[in-house]
C-alpha cells in the first residue's frame, strides 16, 4: 500500500505521509500518467484537507450520493450493544438456560483458540491498516427494474482503539471519505459529503471490531447470547449464538423520527476450531412520516465471511474476509428500492499495545461536541 505521497507545497520538503494509506490500484487508477495521477493525487489531498467531496472518478449526483451511503452502511456501522473492552468477562458456564450454557461454553472455546484469556487482556490498545474492494449493485426501484453496476472501487482505512471506549476509524474509497470514532461519551461518524452525526445512546463499538480483529470483545458480545442450533458454512460445521437487542436498548437509540424495531446479531463458530467464521446482523428501521400514519421501513443485513486467521504477538487475529450487505427500503406508497454492496477486505498491518497513543487521538468533531453539550 501507498504511504506517502510527494510534498506539493515545496519541492525539496520531505514527503508527506498519507493519514490513511491507499492500495497502488487505487493510485493508479488516478490517472493515465505519473504526472496525471500526482495532479490528481493532489486535488485529492486539497479536497479533504478542507473537507469538500473530491472529484474523483466516480460519478457526481446521486450515483455518488448513492454509493456514499452504502460506503458508510458497509464501512462504519455500530452494533448496538455496550461491550466490556478492557478486561475479558468469566460468566459462569451452568449458571442459565442449556442454551445460554451451551453458549457460554462455545465462547470458552472461542477464547481459547484466539490466544487464551492472559493475552487477550494483556492487550491496552491496538491499530490496524487495511484495504477494500468494494462492488455496489442490483438497485431496483418500481416496477421497472434496473441493475446500477459501479465497477469494482479500492481504497483503504486505518483503525485505532484504546480502552476503554476509545476508538477511530477513517476509510477512504475512490476519493469519498468516512470517519467515525468514539471518544468515550459519545460514537459519531461523518463524510466527506456530510457534516458529523452523534449515534443517540451510550457509545458503542464499531462492527468491524467482530470481523475477527477483536477477540476480547468478540467474547463479551456472545457471553450473553444464547445457541439456537448448527449450521454447515462453507462446508465448515458451525455453532450458531444469538443476541436480541432489548426493547429498552432500541428506544434509547431511536430519534423522534425514527423508531429502530429490532436489530438481531448472529455469530458462527467453527465446531473443528472455535473460530468465528461468519458474524451477521439484521436491523429494522422504521421513519416515522411528518404527516398521517404512513411510515417509510428501511431493512439492512449485513453477513461477514471472516477468514485467513494468523498468531501476531500471540494474538490470533482474521487476516481476511468478506461482508455483504443489503438495505431494503419499502411503505405502503413507495415504490420498493433495494441495494446491495460488497466489501472485500484485508489486513495489511495490525499491532497491540501502542505507545504515545494519548486521548487526543480520539476527540471527536467541534460540531458533536456543540451537539453533545446542548442535549446535557
Amino acid at each position: 500500500m501507498r504511504t506517502l505521497c510527494p510534498n506539493f507545497d515545496k519541492e525539496d520538503a520531505l514527503d508527506t505521509v498519507l493519514e490513511v494509506p491507499i492500495p497502488e490500484e487505487m493510485f493508479t487508477s488516478m490517472g493515465n500518467s505519473a504526472a496525471l495521477r500526482w495532479q490528481n493525487m493532489r486535488s485529492w489531498m486539497r479536497a479533504q484537507r478542507s473537507d469538500k467531496l473530491s472529484n474523483s472518478h466516480l460519478a457526481n449526483g446521486a450515483g455518488n450520493d448513492q454509493f456514499m451511503l452504502l460506503l458508510k452502511l458497509v464501512g462504519s456501522p455500530l452494533i448496538p450493544f455496550q461491550v466490556q473492552a478492557d478486561h475479558t468477562m468469566t460468566l459462569p458456564i451452568r449458571d442459565g438456560s442449556i442454551e445460554a450454557s451451551t453458549a457460554k461454553y462455545i465462547v470458552h472455546q472461542y477464547l481459547a483458540a484466539t490466544g487464551g484469556q492472559a493475552a487477550l487482556d494483556s492487550l491496552r490498545s491496538m491499530y490496524a491498516v487495511g484495504q477494500v474492494k468494494m462492488v455496489s449493485s442490483d438497485i431496483h426501484q418500481g416496477r421497472d427494474s434496473t441493475n446500477a453496476k459501479h465497477n469494482c472501487e479500492v481504497g483503504g482505512f486505518v483503525l485505532w482503539q484504546k480502552n476503554p471506549d476509545l476508538w477511530f476509524l477513517e476509510l477512504v474509497v475512490s476519493g469519498c471519505k468516512v470517519s467515525a470514532g468514539s471518544d468515550g461519551k459519545v460514537a459519531w461518524s461523518q463524510s466527506s459529503s456530510q457534516p458529523s452525526q452523534a449515534s443517540r445512546g451510550p457509545p458503542r463499538p464499531l462492527r468491524r471490531f467482530f470481523q475477527g480483529l477483536d477477540p476480547r470483545s468478540t467474547a463479551n458480545l456472545f457471553s450473553n447470547a444464547v445457541c439456537i442450533g448448527e449450521k454447515s458454512i462453507s462446508n465448515e460445521d458451525c455453532f450458531t449464538l444469538k443476541l436480541e437487542t432489548s426493547t429498552e436498548v432500541l428506544r434509547s437509540q431511536s430519534t423522534p423520527n425514527t423508531e429502530i424495531v429490532h436489530h438481531t446479531i448472529w455469530g458462527h463458530f467453527s465446531q473443528r476450531t472455535g473460530l468465528l467464521i461468519q458474524f451477521s446482523d439484521s436491523k429494522l428501521v422504521r421513519m416515522k412520516a411528518p404527516k398521517g400514519d404512513e411510515s417509510v421501513f428501511w431493512e439492512t443485513s449485513m453477513e461477514s465471511q471472516i477468514e485467513e486467521y494468523r498468531y501476531v504477538e500471540g494474538i490470533n487475529i482474521a487476516h481476511s474476509g468478506k461482508t455483504t450487505a443489503t438495505i431494503f427500503r419499502y411503505g405502503k406508497s413507495l415504490s420498493n428500492h433495494r441495494a446491495k454492496v460488497e466489501e472485500t477486505w484485508r489486513i495489511e498491518e495490525v499491532d497491540f499495545n501502542i505507545v504515545g497513543l494519548s486521548l487526543d487521538c480520539f476527540l471527536s468533531p467541534a460540531d458533536v461536541k456543540n451537539e453533545e453539550q446542548g442535549m446535557s
